[in-house]
């Protein structure tokens, strides 16, 4: 176990409706660890040179309207690298997932006075043919939920993150074929980091 405890479930509940009858509830398909970065990795992260670097996002097809957020790459950063891949040996485990410890790893910022979001999406490249896949993504809140209003990290289809996982240094890690969303930033700056680990393609 990492650090503080994960939340994590993946099997289905059962909820009761208006009349009485139980039904299905969505399925929780992420795992979250609260404190999951400390302060002094917090503060590994914003020390690294490539943060002070961001450029404008793109996505897959180059839709602008769809993401306005600055990035930085740190994908050749073993240090950034290093801090992220026990979280991920963990979930893989959890999760039964086919995947290595190959990613692609970015900062992000969301600026309200930019518009800063990241409407509906997964991360999965589906016309992709090499025979990897992005399997798992992985999140860290860097930024104290102070700093800033809106924002929200939303999934469209399963059950809903808990409050408290907007905290700073929170880690969360999902499938990444998981549609969803950050609301726009209506206040200050939003930071994040992200990276998606790859496997074997999903079947």
């Amino acid at each position: 176990m990492i650090g503080t405890e994960a939340n994590f479930g993946m099997g289905e509940k059962t909820m009761f409706n208006n009349l009485g009858t139980p039904e299905p509830r969505v399925r929780q398909c992420w795992r979250v660890w609260p404190n999951g970065f400390d302060g002094e990795k917090l503060n590994k992260i914003f020390e690294q040179k490539e943060v002070t670097e961001t450029q404008v996002a793109t996505t897959f097809g180059d839709v602008d309207d769809i993401r306005k957020s600055r990035i930085a790459w740190l994908t050749n950063n073993p240090t950034v690298h290093a801090m992220l891949t026990p979280f991920i040996s963990e979930a893989k485990k959890a999760m039964d997932v086919d995947v290595t410890m190959k990613c692609d790893i970015q900062y992000t910022e969301y600026h309200a006075n930019e518009g800063g979001k990241y409407d509906w999406h997964h991360d999965v490249l589906w016309s992709r043919n090499d025979g990897m896949d992005r399997k798992l993504s992985l999140t860290v809140q860097l930024s104290d939920p102070s700093d800033y209003d809106g924002g929200d990290f939303e999934f469209s289809e399963v059950e809903p993150l808990p409050s408290w996982s907007k905290q700073q240094g929170t880690v969360m890690v999902f499938p990444s074929y998981l549609l969803h969303r950050v609301k726009p930033v209506t206040r200050g700056v939003r930071r994040s980091l992200v990276a998606w680990f790859e496997g074997p393609t999903w079947r």
